[in-house]
């Protein structure tokens, strides 16, 4: 592979992180409040009640959002990120309707279909065909369609064998990709998401991602809550960030993606899980990602391999600040999250802010069929020693290859086996 190199390039971002600010207004939200009731002391029993029916129950307030304003524009991808307890999935519920603001307004565009909390709108009692067919039809479908997409539902879960079960006899696993495969089918104008990826497998969290990237190349609208930076950095084409119900940042995903570690870390040393970062910082936005592809022979973009053949890399970054020799590391990660196998390679000279790298050319493919991610960590040393890192999801990708094999690479060997 070849050295990076700068590039004067004017092209404009990536076709897949285009903004999408340029469209209607599909969300609007303006000065929203809410606020809860919480008990100091809690009656838990008829006994206690009894005992003293005249204690005054004292509560205290707890302030969920504070004016919180920001509007979501057709077929964007919009995300909500924040550290626990910051106000979003409160904010979720109510651009779903299931909370009502103290304060402000909301204003929807379009047929919403909320993913809110595993298992709501469900009943338990119920099988995966009674509730299925319930939901098809609530969401407008005649009986004997939703009895038809039934099938698309329960193969998307992977619950075909269990289609009789009764929810309530179900692992959380098998409620989510139950749930979650009840929402897609809606097929709705706006699709509101809080932790999808949080719960299930990785097999099923990519099944998701490929709903997601398929709903954004569609120009479907989707607010996604999530912890997960490099999700918000490869989907998204805004994000704001919640802090103590306010809102902190609304723009870039690299700009949240920034806050929201500084957030977590205050000035903590952060561990990524780079070969010699141990005690890096993240003190400020390095880059961001204009392009990222992968490419065949013939030079055209794709998003599938064939075990063996090359991996042609095509990544374009643009500097957010001077940056003296910094090294790019690459990590190709499989659907578990596992490192297979990392390269690197240092830009010779200072790049500039608002300057761009290209890093391109082919890296050997030795992994088996399966799925994964392709991962940059961006790390520049200071001159007293110090090193700031930042880690970027660049794209995911599959190879088709033989059937599953032991191990997570493909050797080439020279072996005999000869009788003796």
């Amino acid at each position: 592979m070849g050295s990076p190199t700068t590039a004067d390039d004017t092209t404009g971002r990536a076709p897949g992180r285009a903004r999408r600010s340029d469209g209607p207004v599909v969300i609007e939200a303006r000065g929203i409040h809410k606020s809860f009731r919480i008990p100091e002391h809690r009656i838990d029993s008829l006994k206690e009640r009894v005992a003293h029916p005249l204690t005054r129950i004292e509560y205290r307030e707890h302030r969920a959002l504070r004016d919180v304003s920001f509007e979501v524009h057709q077929g964007e991808f919009f995300g909500i990120v924040g550290v626990n307890g910051s106000g979003k999935s409160t904010l979720l519920k109510i651009l779903a309707s299931i909370y009502r603001a103290d304060a402000g307004r909301v204003r929807t565009a379009g047929r919403v279909a909320p993913f809110i909390e595993l298992g709501v709108g469900l009943n338990p009692e119920l099988t995966a065909r009674e509730n299925g067919v319930l939901n098809g039809v609530l969401m407008g479908q005649t009986l004997r369609e939703a009895r038809l997409s039934l099938d698309e539902v329960l193969e998307f879960a992977e619950l075909e064998d269990f289609v009789d079960l009764k929810l309530k006899n179900y692992s959380s696993g098998m409620m989510v990709r139950f749930a979650f495969a009840v929402t897609v089918r809606a097929d709705a104008d706006i699709m509101l998401i809080d932790e999808v990826l949080a719960v299930g497998d990785a097999a099923f969290a990519e099944k998701c991602m490929d709903v997601f990237q398929e709903r954004r190349r569609a120009g479907r609208t989707i607010v996604l809550v999530t912890h997960d930076m490099t999700t918000v950095q490869m989907l998204c084409h805004r994000a704001m960030l919640l802090h103590d119900g306010e809102v902190r940042c609304i723009g870039e995903p690299e700009d949240a993606a920034l806050q929201y570690y500084k957030m977590n870390f205050a000035g903590a040393d952060v561990g990524p899980a780079v070969p010699g970062a141990a005690g890096a910082k993240v003190v400020d936005l390095n880059a961001r990602v204009v392009e990222a592809e992968l490419h065949d022979a013939g030079g055209e973009a794709v998003d599938t391999l064939r075990e063996g053949a090359p991996i042609a890399i095509d990544v374009r970054l643009e500097a957010a600040r001077a940056m003296e020799r910094p090294r790019f590391i690459f990590h190709v990660r499989n659907a578990d999250g596992h490192v297979v196998f990392e390269f690197a390679r240092r830009l010779g000279e200072r790049i500039e802010a608002g300057r761009r790298v290209r890093l391109a050319g082919q890296v050997e493919n030795p992994i088996v069929g399966g799925r994964y991610s392709l991962d940059v960590y961006i790390r520049e040393e200071d001159e007293q020693g110090g090193m700031t890192v930042q880690g970027l999801r660049l794209l995911h990708f599959a190879v088709q290859g033989t059937p599953p094999r032991e191990g997570m690479v493909s050797v080439r060997s020279d072996i005999e086996a000869t009788p003796e």
